[in-house]
């Protein structure tokens, strides 16, 4: 897909030895402006709510979906009983039934994602009744722990409550339910993950005593719901599997330091279903290897780590023609599909992945419907005309139920929201 209870510990985060201090001075030098990722100052955007006539319009829609695929019949009985309930409160609550349809072909309609062959198998959990803060990261931890499973990953999604006209549902800050911290160093660099530098300081300003302080401490989760500002909750230690990341023929690579989490459990995506809107729906798939070994760990903005990688294999970086950051990142790549496996923890790969999505295509074409696609999120960020995908065009088309990132989810994970 491309994931707290009680307090606890936050030095419990990143057992094993982190990147030697000079690696990390190395990479990850972005600068950030503390400002800039300062909660308080920047003006809060908030999506738009619906208004009665957009949930009744989205609502028919929806149900008239729901029953043609799943051949339930004349929808005009539950049509009439969902008008009625907005009517009376600008709203309507879903069945457990069309929750679960609604959830699975949001992930369908996820025009980014290239795993979405298993839609229809995407477990719900039904936690609408959930508003707390508390709650919201007791039931997230469950989450973890329930899709884990001891690295046999499973797809899920836990669905909190939803804004209504009479209160916002609960909100989680962090982009996924693991993320590692980005402390910002006098200097203007980053140790650990610069993408979460500005969540870093928020949940720092808001009590949070960091972790040891190595590359890869995991964040607490930051939530806030109707009744107070945000607060931070540290992650149990049985609720976050971590993979070490070694490599198939270099001893050394393990000298590094380097892991990464088991699941990425996407948390700061607004679940909208017909007209009804779920803030706090975290929902994860499992990794294919590119998204760790060429993004999280080979951007540039990331953990920039080509360079170090190329350094210790003894390549040529005088010169881009060497192509030493090519072979760097595919030795990267290869250490995380080897230690995954080697871990016993669901991964893909992107030419795996790539023809399982023209088989959900074809499966989609058969059934009459359009498979919306953005090419540049489809093609692998490796070897892309290695894959099928490559040789395709896609519409992309925009269709609901839907994940969506609303401008001020995206401040939240910034670290700038207020509170």
């Amino acid at each position: 897909m491309a994931g707290e209870a009680p307090a606890e510990d936050p030095a419990r985060a990143a057992p094993g030895p982190g990147l030697p201090v000079a690696a990390v001075a190395r990479t990850a030098t972005r600068r950030v402006d503390p400002a800039r990722n300062a909660p308080g100052p920047a003006p809060h955007r908030r999506a738009a709510e619906p208004g009665p006539a957009d949930v009744t319009r989205a609502a028919a829609e929806f149900i008239a979906l729901q029953h043609a695929e799943e051949r339930l019949g004349d929808p005009s009985r539950r049509l009439a009983a969902v008008r009625a309930e907005i009517a009376d409160t600008g709203t309507y609550r879903h069945t457990t039934r069309e929750l679960v349809f609604g959830a699975r072909v949001a992930w369908r309609n996820a025009n980014r994602c290239i795993g979405r062959l298993y839609w229809h198998s995407l477990a719900v959990r039904d936690r609408r009744d959930v508003q707390d803060a508390g709650e919201v990261a007791e039931a997230s931890a469950d989450h973890l722990r329930e899709a884990t499973r001891e690295g046999r990953i499973r797809s899920l999604i836990t669905v909190f409550a939803p804004d209504t006209p009479e209160r916002p549902g609960p909100r989680i800050w962090n982009e996924q339910l693991v993320r590692y911290a980005g402390y910002a160093r006098p200097d203007g660099g980053v140790t650990g993950d610069p993408r979460n530098a500005g969540l870093t300081g928020a949940a720092r300003r808001l009590g949070w005593p960091g972790g040891p302080g190595t590359p890869f401490d995991v964040l607490p989760l930051v939530i806030e719901d109707s009744r107070a500002e945000p607060r931070w909750f540290a992650l149990p230690e049985d609720a976050v599997l971590e993979v070490e990341l070694t490599h198939p023929e270099h001893p050394w690579w393990q000298e590094l330091g380097l892991r990464w989490h088991a699941v990425p459990a996407i948390s700061n995506m607004c679940l909208e279903i017909g007209g009804v809107r779920y803030p706090a729906a975290p929902f994860n798939g499992w990794y294919m290897g590119t998204e760790i070994g060429a993004r999280n760990l080979g951007d540039t903005d990331r953990y920039d780590l080509l360079p170090l990688i190329a350094d210790r294999l003894g390549l040529d970086t005088s010169t881009d023609r060497s192509l030493w950051k090519d072979r760097a990142l595919v030795e990267l790549n290869r250490s995380v599909l080897h230690s995954f496996d080697g871990a016993g923890v669901t991964v893909t790969d992107h030419h795996t992945e790539s023809r399982r999505f023209l088989t959900h295509m074809g499966r989609e074409e058969g059934k009459g419907r359009q498979v919306g696609a953005d090419w540049s999120w489809i093609v692998p960020p490796i070897s892309g005309s290695a894959t099928p995908v490559f040789h395709r065009t896609f519409e992309n088309v925009e269709r609901t139920p839907a994940y969506v990132h609303h401008p001020d989810a995206l401040d939240r994970a910034r670290g700038l929201a207020p509170g």
